[in-house]
């Protein structure tokens, strides 16, 4: 028989190596002497970039970082640096730092997983334990994924009105760009942080046409690039500015109210399940119950 307290210590010493690193990246995230230095820059107008193919100039090459990198494969740091683009790239949460938590995941479920195999568990204790393991190992790509999706749901709720802003912009007499940043600085949303990072491309020096399409490539929203296709032809064919803005604003307000109607005629259909569950079955005991009750009465009686 193999003896529990050596794989009980082992088993809290990962557990409390991997929660310190927890925290150790969560206090860097957060730390205000970073984040007073981000606001810093981009106060004067300087983009933190982080560099997608490798650490930073002030990280070391053998940092914990690099080496999740490393033995991470190619198509999972693809897809999780996909994932954190449509997510926005929050700023406290960057690639490096997720791929050191997936490792470190990775060596304490591999761990604990070892220990409990050593122990003889069941079947079923084998697979809760596999399939907590990968769960737990994607966990950072299904929280992308979820702001992903309601990042691009604030984006398609928000361009109707910044279109219609940039129109009237445009035809109180401000150019196209004069009127994008118009719309981004009275905006506060994602639309708005994708516009100024827009601008900011057109600034360094990029056409308007690749920071457009560099717009499209950092969101999935249909509406967001029919809007730029038709910006990049009117540009392209010298097409007035301000029809084309005024006719998109158009058909987004009536694809926005089209969407509400959906979702309106969508909600019986939703309700119908929890009213069958949880609500008939109330109604029916209590308008039931009592004459249920007295048929019983009535044959006990007999």
């Amino acid at each position: 028989m193999i003896s529990l307290t050596t794989p009980v210590a082992l088993a809290t010493a990962c557990a409390a190596l991997a929660v310190g690193m927890a925290v150790w990246l969560i206090w860097t995230a957060v730390d205000p002497t970073r984040r007073q230095v981000r606001e810093n820059l981009r106060r004067a107008g300087v983009t933190l970039v982080v560099a997608p193919n490798g650490p930073g100039p002030n990280e070391s090459s053998f940092s914990l970082s690099s080496l999740a990198r490393r033995v991470t494969p190619e198509v999972i740091v693809k897809t999780l640096d996909r994932q954190h683009t449509l997510a926005g790239r929050p700023a406290a949460w960057t690639v490096e730092k997720l791929l050191t938590l997936k490792l470190l995941w990775l060596l304490a479920a591999g761990v604990v997983s070892a220990l409990i195999l050593l122990s003889g568990p069941p079947p079923l204790m084998v697979l809760m334990t596999l399939g907590v393991s990968v769960v737990g190992y994607f966990v950072p790509e299904l929280l992308l994924n979820s702001e992903g999706t309601k990042r691009n749901q604030q984006i398609e709720l928000e361009l109707a009105d910044t279109l219609d802003q940039m129109t009237i912009a445009v035809e109180a007499g401000l150019g196209f760009d004069s009127a994008m940043a118009r719309a981004a600085q009275n905006g506060k949303g994602p639309l708005a942080n994708e516009l100024v990072r827009t601008l900011q491309d057109i600034q360094m020096g990029n056409s308007r046409r690749q920071a457009f399409e560099a717009l499209t490539v950092r969101t999935t929203v249909v509406d967001l690039r029919r809007f730029v296709r038709a910006v990049i032809q009117a540009d392209a064919y010298g097409v007035s500015i301000a029809s084309v803005l005024r006719t998109q604003a158009d058909e987004m307000r009536l694809k926005r109210r089209q969407r509400a109607e959906e979702k309106a005629q969508k909600i019986p259909v939703k309700v119908l399940m929890p009213l069958m569950l949880f609500i008939l079955p109330v109604i029916f005991i209590v308008v039931m119950g009592p004459a249920a009750i007295n048929i019983v009465d009535s044959f006990s009686g007999m």
